[in-house]
């Protein structure tokens, strides 16, 4: 049976009072804000049929019942936050809701052991380095982690937990997620499975587009590239990077993503590669590094797995990074704002 229970400010749990009796009154549409990490933020509409068929998506591919406990801790204003919230009426779990932060852990006044457990990456590094809230990670069923990509620094922190982590891929546009990989333990994997009843394919640019009831069955066409594999009937992919993240130097490719996975083993702060106009190559290549200080890439091994055209130009070390309203690092801002000298470059 749907319980809630609040720990946050009165002016947030009005928030989330309103919405759920929006939803509960039968509302047939909802008008939902886009992250806009990877462009202008929007609203778009979305059918209380799209919300229903991804509650089903969830409950079937993860074997939520209504005896599970859960925690609210992303935004009710954006998707996964609406979402979690669906999901605990419709299936009937109980669910406890704090206010969003980092480590969201800290803002409860009780112990309570939590069976579903969703996070951006953010929060659940932050909650993995206190002493205080890291084993609240071995007590859950399962954990979701989503809405940006897991580093490998945190993906070596998250082995040692004994619950089955979970990598989602999905958006706004189709109602959140469409495919999980696990990302722990010996059963980690490169690729997503698409779950039952939605399908995939690529289009003429080898970008994923997704068809299912969550998209209420009309096909969404995405930026990402992807590799799509059949493995015994089921389907899989594996991302390549987005379209809109291939910068042209020199005359040469290079995706963004690729030279990310080459440097993580070697920058544990959060970072992103980026490509800035250059008069001799066209753009050249950059990286941006959220800490103090000077940083200088010294690890030959890194670079010898580089090409001399991806090895990056320019390390830019910036104290904070600009984020979206739902936590997400905001790219172009941060970019533009560091050109403007409105960041310090301590």
């Amino acid at each position: 049976m749907f319980k809630v229970f609040y720990f946050c400010s009165d002016d947030y749990k009005a928030k989330v009072e309103n919405f759920i009796r929006l939803w509960q009154s039968g509302i047939e549409s909802l008008e939902v804000q886009t992250s806009g990490s990877t462009g202008t933020p929007k609203l778009i509409p979305l059918k209380r049929n799209q919300f229903l068929a991804s509650v089903e998506l969830t409950k079937n591919n993860f074997s939520l019942t209504s005896a599970f406990k859960a925690l609210s801790n992303l935004h009710v204003d954006f998707i996964a936050g609406k979402l979690m919230l669906i999901r605990a009426i419709e299936i009937g779990f109980e669910i406890d809701v704090v206010e969003p932060s980092s480590n969201p852990f800290l803002e409860l006044k009780h112990y309570k052991i939590y069976d579903f457990l969703s996070f951006v990456p953010l929060q659940i590094e932050t909650i993995f380095d206190n002493p205080k809230t890291q084993n609240r990670l071995n007590e859950a069923a399962i954990i979701l982690v989503g809405g940006a990509s897991v580093n490998h620094h945190l993906n070596t922190k998250l082995q040692t937990i004994s619950c089955p982590v979970f990598a989602t891929y999905g958006m706004t546009e189709t109602v959140t997620h469409i495919a999980k990989k696990q990302i722990n333990s010996s059963k980690k994997t490169e690729y997503f499975e698409v779950f039952k009843d939605v399908e995939i394919k690529l289009n003429q640019e080898n970008c994923l587009e997704i068809k299912s009831k969550t998209t209420d069955n009309q096909w969404i066409i995405t930026n990402d590239i992807v590799e799509i594999l059949d493995n015994n009937g089921q389907t899989l992919f594996k991302l390549i990077g987005r379209k809109d993240n291939v910068i042209n130097s020199g005359g040469i490719k290079i995706q963004l993503e690729k030279i990310e996975n080459i440097l993580a083993a070697n920058i544990q702060n959060r970072f992103f590669c980026w490509g800035i106009d250059d008069e001799k190559l066209g753009q050249k290549l950059v990286v941006f590094i959220e800490q103090k200080g000077i940083f200088s890439l010294e690890n030959e091994i890194t670079i010898k797995k580089m090409t001399k055209f991806e090895v990056p130009k320019a390390f830019f070390s910036i104290e904070k990074f600009i984020e979206t309203p739902s936590g997400k690092i905001d790219k172009i801002k941060t970019v533009n704002a560091y050109f403007q000298n409105s960041i310090s470059n301590i």
